[in-house]
């Protein structure tokens, strides 16, 4: 990487129409943190883009000043990613445009905006398409690593219903990414991370949701975590594609629908969403009560934006995150008995283990048929480790490596790429199975000199 001359900065300043911060400016150390505390980072330069032509300039000075380039768009990911030390880091993050055609039904979001900034715009016309559970979270980086969330049993992954990118490329050229043009780009970016270009625009398909779905959650003692965690093992097997109920292990929050002397002890949480007609959605969860006494519960008819949001609390920025995941394309016994183990020795109030069931439509679509190939994968499993203090770091990383072992044989093929954390490099090839070497050649073709290379990396040798 080359040392930056000042006369090069200044010559690429007083181009740029976004704002360029240096080492050296007021707010360069509240705009170059992300969400994971763990990251802590100091490029050389921030590029603060506002237009596709700023993502053009920025590449092109990046690419001809041989600069490690990271890219930022909400910010979010686990792997830190978004920055870089001494290079160039793009933050999209003030591109927030969000247009809403309704009679298209389709969306054009800007790779700045967050979940909750493309929610909101879409669920005010009762539309939505499949994002994430965290509103903080980022559109663009969700995306292109697949993305899932409550609606996905439905309507799919996030990529399912990525109609069109448009996108700078290494070479700084924009193009538009879709079936018909560039396709096999198109077919990379669903699922391929930011390894091909910065994607300046997204386009969604919207389908009628809500606004207001049944939604809320169950909370369970953790002495009857076995009990309950198994028939929610057998009740998702079978539980139609417009319900999803997925479990968290961890301390119990102060919710104030529970007791106050369960705050801060381990409990089982069962949230659910049901996109449909409420009434049938509350026959259909009648038998969760069932699994064991509850502690309390919160289920109710509320807007979609808002249950979006309910998790927001429990993922605030600031913390020091470090997570493992695998993908099961079932439930077993030593799955879940191993997760009992695990659960009752976290390290520290704020981590959880949590299952998302997915399954449905998102496992109707073929492996092959973009980047995002896990499509027998019916669970996803976040060990999710979090704390505050560095002190820490290594008895908490230590206990979500060793649960991650031990639950290894009885996990499934491939892995969910944006839960990947940054040394985790080892995975990336088994994480796509039948379409690396697909993408290895896209990576050729579009990234040679591997401009794109801070992300879960496709190396295009």
């Amino acid at each position: 990487m080359k040392q930056l001359q000042r006369v090069d900065i200044d010559e690429f300043k007083a181009h740029f129409h976004g704002q360029l911060v240096l080492p050296d400016h007021a707010d360069y150390h509240e705009v170059r943190q992300i969400w994971n505390a763990m990251i802590d980072r100091q490029p050389s330069l921030i590029a603060r883009c506002s237009t596709p032509q700023d993502i053009v300039q920025a590449v092109n000075f990046a690419r001809d000043q041989d600069q490690l380039v990271s890219v930022r768009g909400g910010g979010h990911n686990i792997a830190g990613n978004a920055i870089c030390d001494g290079g160039m880091m793009i933050d999209l993050s003030l591109m927030k445009s969000v247009e809403i055609d309704t009679e298209n039904r389709r969306a054009t979001v800007e790779p700045g905006c967050t979940l909750a900034e493309f929610d909101g715009p879409a669920l005010a016309h009762g539309l939505a398409t499949p994002l994430g559970i965290n509103s903080t979270t980022g559109v663009a980086g969700l995306t292109l690593g697949g993305g899932f969330g409550w609606l996905s049993r439905k309507l799919g992954m996030t990529v399912d219903n990525l109609t069109a990118a448009d996108v700078v490329l290494a070479d700084g050229r924009e193009v538009r990414a879709s079936e018909t043009e560039n396709a096999d780009l198109f077919w990379g970016l669903r699922g391929g991370g930011g390894n091909f270009g910065v994607v300046t625009r997204f386009e969604f398909q919207l389908h009628p949701v809500g606004p207001e779905l049944l939604s809320g959650m169950f909370v369970f003692p953790f002495d009857q975590a076995k009990s309950v965690i198994t028939q929610f093992a057998r009740f998702t097997e079978t539980a139609p594609e417009e319900l999803s109920v997925w479990m968290v292990t961890r301390k119990a929050p102060p919710l104030p629908f529970l007791p106050e002397n369960v705050h801060g002890e381990q409990v089982v949480v069962l949230p659910l969403c049901y996109l449909g007609d409420p009434a049938v959605g509350e026959e259909l969860i009648s038998p969760i009560r069932k699994f064991a006494t509850p502690l309390g519960e919160h289920i109710g008819v509320m807007p979609f934006a808002a249950w979006q949001q309910a998790f927001d609390p429990l993922l605030t920025p600031g913390s020091r995150n470090y997570w493992k995941s695998h993908n099961f394309d079932q439930l077993s016994e030593g799955a879940i008995d191993a997760l009992i183990e695990y659960a009752g020795t976290m390290p520290s109030p704020h981590c959880e283990i949590f299952i998302a069931a997915i399954g449905g439509q998102t496992n109707r679509i073929a492996p092959e048929a973009m980047a995002y190939s896990s499509r027998d994968a019916k669970y996803v499993l976040n060990v999710h480790g979090r704390w505050e203090s560095a002190a820490d770091d290594e008895r908490c990383i230590a206990w979500a490596q060793e649960f991650f072992a031990k639950t290894k044989p009885f996990a499934g093929n491939g892995a969910y790429i944006n839960f990947l954390t940054e040394d985790e490099t080892d995975r990336i090839a088994s994480a796509y199975g039948s379409t690396y070497n697909r993408l290895v050649e896209i990576k050729k073709k579009y990234d040679p000199s591997n401009l794109f290379r801070m992300n879960h990396n496709i190396k295009p040798a």
